[in-house]
C-alpha cells in the first residue's frame, strides 16, 4: 500500500504542477495579445477629428449681388405699400451697411 500512495502522491504534485504552469502560460499569452491587439489599435486607428474649416467668406461679387437682389426685394415692398418711406430708409441703409 506505501507504494500505491507514493505513486498517486506523485501523480498529484505533477498534475498540480502542470495546472500551475499551464495557467501561468495562459495568463502571460493573455497579456502579449492585449498588448499587441493595444499596439495595433494604436496603428491603424483613424487620425483624430479636426474642427472642419469655416467657411468662406463670400466673394465680393456675390455679397454685391446679394445685396442688390434684398435692396430690389425691399423697393417692391415699398411700392406695394407694405413698407413706409421710414421703414424703407432704415432697411436700405441697413443692408448697405452690412
Amino acid at each position: 500500500m506505501p507504494g500505491l500512495l507514493r505513486g498517486v502522491a506523485r501523480t498529484a504534485v505533477v498534475a498540480g504542477t502542470a495546472t500551475a504552469v499551464s495557467n501561468r502560460v495562459s495568463r502571460r499569452q493573455a497579456g502579449r495579445w492585449a498588448q499587441q491587439d493595444v499596439a495595433a489599435t494604436e496603428r491603424y486607428a483613424p487620425p483624430p477629428a479636426t474642427a472642419p474649416a469655416p467657411p468662406a467668406p463670400p466673394a465680393p461679387g456675390d455679397d454685391m449681388s446679394s445685396k442688390i437682389a434684398q435692396l430690389k426685394e425691399l423697393g417692391q415692398l415699398k411700392e406695394e405699400g407694405i413698407l413706409t418711406e421710414e421703414e424703407f430708409a432704415a432697411q436700405k441703409s441697413r443692408i448697405l451697411a452690412s
